[in-house]
């Protein structure tokens, strides 16, 4: 019997289907009293073992392979942690005419995530692309922003109210730094069970993910914060999203060419350069502003769905590019590597 495979055709990933549906169980059975401790208990445990797996795959011989490219790195993480926070920044102006406070304050939370992995990687590939770079580059914007996130957050979200303290800073080195290194130094020894169990340790990742947001919206629905939310307000920042994603995909693919960076380089820079990761930004969320999670990882559920969508087009029309003649390469930088066939996993990383 062959699988029932999601058909190609329809837009939205399957996943995101998954977490709308999450939602859904949580605004009609959100978990209250014990139930919504022991659903909190269980969401602390997952975050922390989601992050002591990406510990135990981030393989250090890709991230030294990437090493010698690292003025594309440097690119990739510039426009991640510097330009995207800026142009988070710069829309507080739209508070509260626009959006709400709340709104704002997730959407600012948003710019600060690190960079997607799988979906940065899948989408270079499909556009034939420097595919290691992209791995390369994907693993060291998560790497970074676990320690750079909150450092950040601590800086901007604490100015708009965002219920950023230390409290919430050692919660983030207990919950996600510590369990990551943990990870990273048994590594040595389940790295090849990790490897060879990929694909079912992926099914832990999304349903930790998802256990993340049923326990987040559930404690939304019990405090009533849905109600601030108007059809107006969602309409808004969907609007701000899409502007905001198409500056980053216009400032990676031409600022990138500006930077002499050649066809290959600048494709992984424009898809890991644009995007924000669902995967990261939830447990972080969830750990950042508690009970008030819901609407903080709104913005970075619409923004995840929008990049994957927009990026999956973009994708497939530089997939048709010609050829290069003359049997000159893509890249035009001496330290670009071959391009390698991987496997994409989710694409919602």
């Amino acid at each position: 019997m062959k699988r029932l495979k999601w058909p190609s055709w329809l837009p939205i990933d399957p996943y995101i289907l998954l977490l709308l549906g999450t939602v859904g169980l949580a605004a009609l059975l959100p978990a209250r009293g014990t139930g919504a401790e022991v659903a909190s208990g269980a969401s602390t445990a997952a975050i922390a073992f989601l992050f002591f797996l990406y510990g135990a795959r981030l393989s250090t011989r890709e991230a030294m392979d990437g090493v010698r490219h690292w003025r594309l790195h440097l690119t990739v993480l510039a426009c991640t942690f510097v330009l995207f926070p800026l142009l988070g920044l710069a829309a507080r102006g739209l508070e509260p005419v626009l959006l709400s406070h709340d709104l704002y304050t997730g959407l600012l939370f948003l710019t600060l995530v690190p960079s997607t992995v799988q979906s940065s990687i899948a989408f270079t590939s499909m556009a034939r692309g420097n595919v290691p770079a992209a791995i390369c580059a994907g693993s060291f914007s998560s790497l970074v922003g676990i320690v750079l996130t909150p450092l950040l957050a601590a800086a901007l979200l604490g100015s708009t109210g965002g219920g950023f303290s230390a409290d919430s800073l050692l919660k983030i080195v207990l919950q996600l730094l510590v369990p990551f290194l943990a990870g990273q130094l048994l590594r040595r020894w389940i790295g090849g069970f990790v490897a060879r169990h990929k694909k079912i340790l992926g099914y832990v990742d999304r349903g930790s993910i998802l256990l993340v947001v049923y326990t987040a919206f559930s404690e939304g629905m019990v405090q009533g914060i849905w109600h601030q939310v108007s059809p107006l307000r969602l309409g808004g920042l969907l609007a701000v999203e899409a502007v905001l994603l198409a500056v980053m995909l216009a400032v990676t693919w031409y600022g990138s060419k500006a930077l002499r960076f050649g066809r290959e380089d600048r494709i992984a820079i424009q898809f890991a350069g644009s995007k924000k990761s669902l995967a990261s930004g939830l447990p972080m969320a969830s750990v950042l502003f508690g009970a008030h999670a819901s609407l903080a990882v709104l913005p970075l559920m619409l923004f995840h769905q929008m990049q994957l969508m927009v990026c999956a087009v973009i994708a497939k029309r530089r997939s048709r590019d010609p050829e290069p003649q003359s049997g000159k390469p893509f890249s035009q930088d001496p330290a670009a590597g071959s391009r390698i066939s991987v496997g994409t996993g989710t694409r919602s990383g």
